[in-house]
């Protein structure tokens, strides 16, 4: 069971293949037309839409802790509310280039923007696994 980011890095060091993972960091938007009900429940930190503002791609070893990532997210001045993780086996020892992420990774943003998000692990802004839906 993956609570954390710890955790799943510990889990994507363990595998048999060497991997690389896929973030997509995404905010909590209200859309314009959004009830009274849908906006009361929005401040209350529920509901709303996951709008993704960052993607990128590391290995394991490029991100070995969440504050690192963190910090490397807010260089880029968006702020966000959850990110998205998923992970990539490669083969005869090597991880995915971040050439052969591109396309998996276009497609994980795409997702999340239709509200496809259950094959991907959400972390929130310490790190821990959240349960979003």
């Amino acid at each position: 069971m993956i609570s954390s980011y710890s955790d799943l890095i510990q889990a994507s060091r363990s595998q048999q293949e060497a991997q690389r993972l896929l973030f997509v960091f995404c905010r909590a938007e209200l859309p314009d037309e959004a009830s009274a009900d849908e906006q009361a429940a929005f401040e209350r930190g529920e509901g709303g839409a996951l709008t993704p503002v960052i993607c990128v791609d590391k290995t394991p070893d490029e991100a070995p802790d969440f504050g690192g990532l963190v910090e490397q997210s807010r260089s880029t001045g968006q702020n966000w509310d959850v990110v998205f993780v998923a992970a990539m086996s490669g083969r005869g020892g090597m991880a995915p280039s971040t050439d052969e992420a591109q396309q998996p990774l276009t497609m994980m943003v795409e997702s999340i923007r239709l509200g496809h998000i259950g094959n991907y692990l959400p972390l929130d802004a310490e790190g821990n696994a959240v349960s979003l839906g």
